[in-house]
């Protein structure tokens, strides 16, 4: 990394947000770090028609141990359009390891909410040093399980107004949750090119195959989180993982699609018992020869 990539918000030091705008091949990532950075790296990738933003909450409840990455995807938040206007999961999971080794990063546990769940495994599918394991947030397993209405965005009226954003997000919380201002604003800063293009290359990944057959022959730790109020997923296809060896299922009872958001501090007691439980777990460095 040059120093001409890097823009800080802060200095870097463990109890501030350090900002960086990465200038790769194909377009600008924007990246945040957060907790020490010398403990355990923890990668957080969000969903389509989102922001790293979506993790704010999340992240104070997990900086005491742990080295948090967050990325804007291509086409999302802070980051530019990927020049040669291509959205497709792999060539996501592409940009998000070369922004990963850009920073120093050699391997990390990766998080994925939603779509952002197909990112993280088409990241440890392509580039296995890099995922340690992994952890899925209401990441649906299959078309099958895709229970919304079809979003009705007119792109000769885009952005929508307030009212038709919430209305559009409305599915990624349970009923009755208020979208947060926070979404709506950056869900309007997002072109129709990058949402549309985003919401079907997640589409295509899932026809071509199931996220469990997907990770089946990985071999990688995999925490699912399942908010049981799920408006968009059905949230029994959680169980759709079980194909997965060793895989551990946890259900939050009052969230919906969004637990990261519905419910912070109970995403962070899984999150952080399911890294615990797999740290005690891995291989031992063998120590070297005198």
């Amino acid at each position: 990394m040059t120093p001409s990539d890097e823009q800080p918000q802060a200095n870097g030091d463990a109890d501030t947000t350090q900002e960086s705008m990465l200038s790769l091949d194909n377009g600008v990532l924007h990246v945040c770090q957060d907790g020490p950075r010398d403990a355990p790296a923890l990668l957080l990738i969000h969903g389509s028609a989102s922001s790293s933003r979506t993790w704010a909450p999340l992240t104070p409840l997990l900086t005491d141990s742990r080295h948090v990455i967050r990325i804007d995807l291509p086409g999302h938040g802070s980051s530019s359009e990927p020049t040669d206007q291509v959205y497709d999961t792999s060539a996501q999971a592409r940009a998000v390891a070369t922004a990963m080794d850009r920073i120093g990063i050699d391997h990390a546990v990766a998080v994925g909410h939603s779509s952002g769940g197909y990112t993280a495994t088409a990241l440890a599918g392509q580039r296995p040093d890099l995922v340690t394991a992994l952890v899925l947030i209401n990441s649906g397993p299959g078309m099958d399980a895709y229970i919304a209405p079809e979003p009705a965005i007119d792109p000769t009226q885009w952005p929508p107004t307030d009212e038709q954003l919430r209305q559009f997000a409305s599915t990624g919380f349970r009923e009755g949750y208020q979208v947060p201002q926070e979404l709506v604003d950056e869900l309007r800063g997002m072109s129709f090119r990058a949402l549309s293009a985003a919401m079907q290359a997640s589409r295509a990944y899932l026809h071509q195959q199931a996220l469990p057959d997907r990770l089946k022959p990985l071999g990688k730790p995999l925490q699912v989180i399942f908010g049981a109020q799920d408006r968009r997923w059905r949230p029994s296809s959680a169980n759709d993982y079980r194909v997965v060896p060793g895989v551990q299922i946890d259900f939050l009872p009052e969230a919906g699609h969004s637990p990261l958001l519905e419910d912070p501090p109970g995403t962070a007691a899984l999150l952080l018992a399911f890294i615990a439980h797999h740290a005690a777990r891995a291989p031992k460095p063998i120590p070297a020869a005198d």
